[in-house]
């Protein structure tokens, strides 16, 4: 049994940068332990499963690292919105287009449009920001091989944070403690086995053409690092936003990622505030086809 998929690169304007993505347009039949080997074979940092909506939404979507299934990641939703609207799947993009995906983390809106030639696809955070546990500086600086003076406390300590997809996210003092950073996997197995997310995300502010550079590193779910992490970067934005002293606003950021891997990305992140709390957070950019073909799953799609 042969099955139709889509390769596209998320986050880019530029084929062969940004964040790898394999999509399978038309999953049905396809098993659990089926998915999880074809997310295997490609072993790009996920691979999307789409199927028929099961809630009266546009798609259901489902997500796979190569090592497990994840609840909401944000290039593949980004990437799947894009292979769909540019293979026809979604009928003529005329003007901004939305579409829901259902997910494990729940509904994942997604809203694309035309620019500059290019498809653009943004979408919302599926939950609101929650946030988890903190770490001291010496602690996060053995898990990515740095020194406990590369951290930075002064917006937030090293801490747990989520609308969707949990990660630890620390911010850094300057471009070269990113550059040097590195993941120490037996310090994150012990992340793991303390019940502490080992999924990293590091970030510098910028003051060049980005307001922000970071790396995400996430091993021990088969993704070494991590080109350009929608997921990371959303709830990132929506943290920051809470740690603002503003009370209501729109705040944004232009982020650089996978610089450091050679695949460079550019995520384009907001969050919305009011009355001191975070109603909403976005993330988004664009995506560029890189290759189509069929997969033979053997016999049967068990």
């Amino acid at each position: 049994m042969r099955y139709r998929f889509v390769t596209c690169d998320v986050f880019t304007a530029t084929r062969f940068g940004g964040n790898q993505l394999a999509v399978l347009p038309a999953a049905s039949g396809l098993s659990d332990r089926r998915m999880q080997q074809i997310a295997r074979e490609f072993n790009f940092a996920e691979t999307t499963f789409v199927l028929p909506p099961e809630s009266g939404h546009t798609r259901r979507v489902r997500i796979f690292t190569p090592a497990t299934e994840v609840p909401f990641a944000g290039h593949p939703n980004v990437g799947t919105a894009f292979v769909l609207a540019v293979t026809g799947e979604l009928g003529p993009i005329d003007g901004p287009t939305r579409v829901v995906f259902e997910e494990r983390a729940g509904p994942v809106p997604v809203t694309i449009e035309r620019r500059d030639g290019l498809i653009r696809c943004e979408l919302s955070a599926p939950e609101r920001l929650t946030v988890g546990r903190s770490l001291d500086a010496e602690t996060l600086a053995r898990a990515v091989s740095l020194r406990p003076e590369d951290v930075v406390m002064r917006t937030h300590p090293p801490q747990v944070a989520s609308v969707g997809l949990r990660f630890l996210f620390a911010e850094l003092r300057d471009r070269a403690a990113l550059e040097r950073a590195r993941a120490a996997v037996d310090r994150l197995e012990a992340f793991a086995g303390d019940g502490m997310t080992p999924d990293v995300f590091l970030y510098v502010r910028s003051n060049d053409e980005f307001d922000i550079r970071a790396r995400m590193f996430a091993p021990l779910d088969g993704v070494p690092e991590d080109s350009a992490t929608g997921s990371a970067n959303v709830a990132l934005g929506a943290l920051l936003a809470a740690y603002d002293p503003t009370p209501a606003g729109s705040f944004h950021w232009r982020v650089a990622q996978g610089v450091e891997m050679g695949r460079p990305s550019v995520l384009e992140v907001t969050a919305e505030k009011r009355d001191g709390q975070v109603i909403e957070a976005r993330v988004g950019g664009t995506s560029v086809l890189v290759s189509e073909g069929e997969i033979d799953v053997g016999d049967g799609a068990g």
